[in-house]
């Protein structure tokens, strides 16, 4: 009988700080408020792509120093994610109506092109629009949720990042609190002899 040598699990790709930089100048440069509302929402809150794009006004509550998203996700469970300032600020800037109290059941982020709810297809597109003149590779919606994860990783509780991403199992959170390689090799510097 043969063993196969297990394979190391890695963690997800994810934006380093200076491709998130890139990202964010590139959509303050080009990007028009939309834009800039979602993408700093996906970095800022872990969204799924599903759960932004079927984000409508009535789910959005803002106040002057706090805010939610009340959001359905895989498997239709419900979780509220809270909005921190720069979050928040994104959102007024883009549609300061959001700060009264909706019923509205209509999408937040409309196409432009047919001004219906914006697909997962065309949030992949715009994200791949505003990477290319960033001028970063493979860059996918699902790796600003990564980021997000693995910057509350160093400070929250991996059973309150997990609520907050909506994982079912601690075991998918621990993906996020694996090291890159660049932080390994951080580490290991640390106790270099100079």
């Amino acid at each position: 009988m043969i063993k196969l040598v297990g394979e190391e699990i890695s963690s997800p790709h994810h934006l380093d700080d200076q491709e998130e930089q890139a990202l964010l100048a590139a959509v303050a440069e080009t990007g028009n408020l939309r834009d800039q509302a979602i993408i700093i929402l996906m970095l800022h809150t872990g969204l799924r792509v599903q759960e932004l794009c079927s984000l409508t006004r009535a789910r959005v509550r803002l106040g002057k120093r706090s805010g939610t998203i009340s959001v359905r996700g895989k498997h239709n469970k419900y979780r509220e994610i809270p909005l921190n300032a720069t979050a928040r600020a994104a959102l007024l800037a883009y549609d300061s109506s959001l700060q009264k109290l909706s019923l509205d059941t209509t999408p937040l982020f409309l196409s432009e092109k047919r001004q219906t709810q914006l697909t997962e297809r065309g949030l992949g597109y715009l994200i791949k629009k505003y990477a290319m003149k960033a001028k970063l590779q493979d860059i996918s919606p699902h790796d600003l949720r990564h980021r997000f994860g693995y910057r509350m990783a160093t400070s929250v509780p991996l059973h309150r990042l997990a609520q907050l991403m909506g994982h079912d199992s601690l075991d998918t959170t621990m993906l996020y609190i694996r090291g890159t390689k660049q932080d390994l090799q951080h580490e290991v510097e640390k106790i270099a002899w100079k």
